[in-house]
């Protein structure tokens, strides 16, 4: 009788702790619907609650023009995460860069780690609220989701880019007029080319370009297999330098990375039309670099890049 009773406490415990953890569950979800309710009264925001019943709520900013984005189009675009409830943006894209995405896959984020020797990674929330405001979208349109701390981190907060414990986001999706990748990157080198004065850049097949502001005089031909010594400085289009050696140490030849090898970005295979002693700036569009890919927690997606280089030596 005793081990009955013990059993039947025990059960009773547990239904509890159950009811006590699910009325503190429910009451995030009603205090965020309070804040939230009360945020679009205060701003006159006629939010659109999402269709599903999630929780979270949206509002059509600009609606773009052409047709609305499907699962399965190509997206070019911009996000903005900051806290609905003090204005602290946690993470922007980079003006330098873009998104881009298949709309059905937009969900995931990668941002910087606020302490800048940690990698950077996908976020650890599942954001399907980007991709149902951006299939409310046409080409060129933006919104603003309005997501609960429930469906965004929660109690745990995301220590990575500042996100404290239960705070609401405000997020800011802005799609690109254009569907292709090299295009809009054409067209920030030609700003580019344009805002510096550089009339002489040629244009190669692959869409970088090129200035030789030194022409090379050996006779060595350079191919892919080609150990090259050279010295480099690779910038972003801001001026900001994210990698150089030029102490005349570095050798590389100009295969591409494999599972078994480093190599070096597409880029950079236009080295085989010059000499030794070439001095060449490279514009490089993203394609041609680390395309929606990140590096070194400074070259976001999407990003042309600007390289100095200086071929010293060639050995076949």
């Amino acid at each position: 009788m005793l081990k009955r009773l013990s059993s039947y406490a025990f059960v009773l415990m547990g239904l509890i702790l159950f009811n006590s953890c699910k009325k503190e569950y429910e009451s995030i979800q009603s205090i965020d619907e309070k804040k939230l309710a009360d945020y679009f009264a205060k701003n006159n925001i006629a939010a659109v609650k999402d269709p599903k019943g999630t929780g979270f709520y949206y509002q059509i900013v600009t609606p773009g023009t052409g047709e609305l984005f499907m699962n399965t189009d190509s997206v070019l675009y911009t996000v903005t995460l900051k806290s609905l409830l003090n204005g602290t943006t946690y993470y922007t894209t980079p003006a330098s860069g873009n998104l881009a995405n298949r709309v059905g896959y937009t969900s995931l984020l990668q941002v910087a780690a606020a302490d800048p020797t940690k990698s950077r990674g996908p976020i650890s929330a599942s954001l399907s609220s980007i991709s149902t405001a951006i299939r409310a979208l046409k080409p060129g349109g933006s919104a603003k989701v309005f997501l609960p701390s429930y469906l965004a981190f929660g109690n745990n907060g995301e220590a990575s880019i500042g996100v404290p414990s239960n705070d609401i986001l405000e997020i800011t999706i802005s799609t690109l007029p254009g569907k292709s990748q090299a295009a809009l990157d054409d067209s920030r080198i030609l700003a580019f080319l344009a805002s510096k004065g550089i009339t002489n850049a040629v244009k190669d097949a692959t869409g970088l370009y090129y200035v030789v502001t030194q022409a090379g005089t050996g006779t060595e031909q350079i191919d892919f297999t080609s150990l090259l010594t050279i010295n480099y400085t690779g910038r972003l289009l801001d001026g900001t330098v994210f990698d150089s050696n030029n102490a005349g140490t570095f050798v590389t030849n100009l295969l591409r990375p494999t599972a078994e090898r480093a190599g070096i970005i597409p880029g950079w295979q236009v080295l085989t039309k010059f000499r030794k002693g070439t001095k060449v700036r490279l514009i490089i569009p993203s394609i041609q670099a680390y395309g929606n890919n990140v590096e070194n927690n400074i070259i976001w997606e999407n990003t042309p890049l600007d390289f100095d280089i200086e071929i010293l030596e060639v050995a076949n």
